[in-house]
């Protein structure tokens, strides 16, 4: 008589013998990534930007961009439609509607270069320049007040950028423990 004990037994025997020729040649998984290929896909930045590529951009650069790559998907000044929201509900998020947007929410500006870097535009990704990314960046920010209109970001001063909502996160990375 076959039990569910026995059934399951014998599919965990059955499965191990299937993967004995694996086992004894290795997972023989795809090849060695190309070292190109791993470079292109290298594109983290951490909140501290101390991999942030070189390249300047103003807001005005930035507006400029955005008006030819941005408008379509997050509506005039950011405020979105047809896609999310960029812009708008600084100290709103201890209200009972808050508003999370990138400058309302995001503790790091680095974190919207990686983003925009890596994700934007969204038919193209990652077909912007590093100049037009810090210009982008500097233009969203811009448009809550984050950065002054006339701010030009770069690998310097883009990490000293205070986000309104830093203070709004735990930093694993400075204090682990807590």
């Amino acid at each position: 008589m076959r039990t569910p004990e026995s059934r399951a037994l014998v599919v965990v025997v059955l499965g191990l013998l299937g993967s004995l020729p694996v086992l004894a040649d290795g997972p023989g998984l795809g090849k060695a990534a190309d070292p190109a290929v791993v470079r292109m896909m290298d594109l983290t930045i951490l909140p501290d930007g101390k991999d942030l590529p070189p390249g300047r951009g103003t807001v005005a650069e930035g507006k400029q961009i955005y008006e030819i790559k941005c408008l379509a998907c997050h509506g005039v000044g950011g405020q979105g439609q047809p896609m999310d929201r960029l812009t708008g509900g600084v100290g709103s998020l201890a209200t009972p509607a808050p508003v999370k947007t990138v400058n309302s929410y995001w503790p790091y500006a680095t974190s919207l270069f990686d983003y925009i870097r890596r994700a934007m535009p969204l038919t193209t990704p990652q077909t912007l320049r590093s100049d037009e990314v810090y210009a982008l960046v500097a233009y969203i920010l811009s448009i809550d007040g984050v950065v002054k209109p006339d701010a030009a970001l770069d690998a310097m001063s883009l990490p000293a950028v205070k986000m309104p909502n830093r203070e709004g996160f735990l930093n694993w990375w400075e204090n682990p423990r807590r």
